[in-house]
């Protein structure tokens, strides 16, 4: 698939370019970011040169992963990264960071939310999840404030820089944002 450009009321969602990788770079330096994320500890430029020329496009190109840069002005600076991976069978996972001085403005739900539509409605994704390490509460609450369903724990359900971890799963459907879905869905009779 050619990248494409998502907008919302303040965000503007487009692919990673390699002008990109010093902003990237900066921003992978958070101690936040290389703890809850499984990118590279410690983070050189190298990495996001790599993240931007390979991750990215690759993931473009082979219609496998679809990562964006968020900013909040079209030529300001590189809020956030928001991506979907790892489809099977109709349903996708979401993953994201925001940049330290971002945080707390909301715009990782806004670009969440504008994504999961964007794979409701051009993906037929019948299923978007989200897992974060047990732990990660920033994470969690973007989670939850997008509108995503808790379902659990999974044990030893996400490798993190060589560590099998435990991390937190939750789900988000196209009714649960009033969209229709591309198949039916028949959710379990409880007496």
């Amino acid at each position: 698939m050619e990248p494409v450009t998502l907008t919302t009321a303040r965000l503007r969602l487009r692919t990673f370019v390699p002008a990109d990788a010093d902003e990237v770079h900066a921003a992978c330096q958070d101690p936040d970011i290389q703890r809850w994320t499984t990118i590279p500890s410690p983070y050189a430029r190298v990495d996001a040169e790599y993240f931007i020329d390979r991750v990215v496009a690759d993931g473009w190109r082979s219609d496998a992963e679809y990562t964006f840069a968020v900013r909040a002005e079209e030529h300001g600076p590189i809020a956030a990264a928001v991506g979907l991976h790892h489809p099977r069978a109709g349903a996708w996972e979401v993953g994201f960071w925001t940049a330290k001085e971002f945080r707390g403005r909301g715009y990782m739900t806004e670009a969440v939310l504008e994504v999961a539509r964007w794979a409701f409605t051009d993906l037929a994704c019948t299923r978007l999840e989200w897992r974060a390490e047990v732990g990660n509460k920033g994470s969690r609450t973007v989670a939850e404030k997008a509108g995503f369903t808790m379902e659990g724990v999974l044990r030893a359900g996400l490798p993190n820089k060589g560590v099998l971890r435990d991390c937190w799963v939750a789900s988000l459907l196209p009714s649960d944002l009033t969209l229709p879905t591309p198949l039916p869905y028949l959710p379990p009779h409880h007496p």
